[in-house]
């Protein structure tokens, strides 16, 4: 078994969330949350920041750390068992370009149960909706876009 460690971000702008749809040579096709693979002399932040570039060319902000989920998949060569760090971060804009190298092909800013139900993955998912919560509260107390809140 080999151990994998991600980081990704629940990214909102003016309270939608940002999702990608990713289709590989019609295998897999699924909408998920911007997501990958720690590099060497990263931190986790640095990580979650970089990927969620990378994949939506979206520059957000780390608001919180939001927790892990984790999960385990099979490849031809061996058992991954991932976990995945996840931010709530904050999109100054609605502009998202999908990362067609990694396949994804659209990306898109929707309302909450919209993209709840868009997700392909439970645990991404119950990571949306911890975010999303943390969000409503934030914004309740007026400290969401607050910059000294983060």
């Amino acid at each position: 078994m080999i151990e994998a460690t991600s980081c990704g971000g629940v990214v909102i702008f003016r309270g939608k969330l940002l999702v990608l749809y990713k289709n590989y040579r019609n295998k897999y096709e699924g909408w998920v949350l911007p997501k990958g693979t720690v590099e060497p002399g990263e931190d986790f932040k640095q990580t979650a920041l970089r990927e969620v570039h990378e994949e939506t060319g979206v520059a957000a902000s780390i608001i919180k750390y939001i927790g892990k989920s984790q999960y385990t998949f099979n490849t031809p060569q061996d058992t991954i068992e991932k976990t995945v760090h996840w931010y709530l971060m904050m999109a100054d804009s609605y502009y998202s370009k999908p990362q067609r190298e990694e396949y994804f092909v659209d990306s898109g800013y929707y309302k909450f149960y919209e993209a709840y139900h868009l997700l392909k993955f439970s645990n991404e998912k119950q990571i949306l909706e911890k975010a999303y919560n943390e969000y409503l509260d934030l914004k309740k107390a007026n400290l969401w876009g607050n910059r000294k809140y983060f």
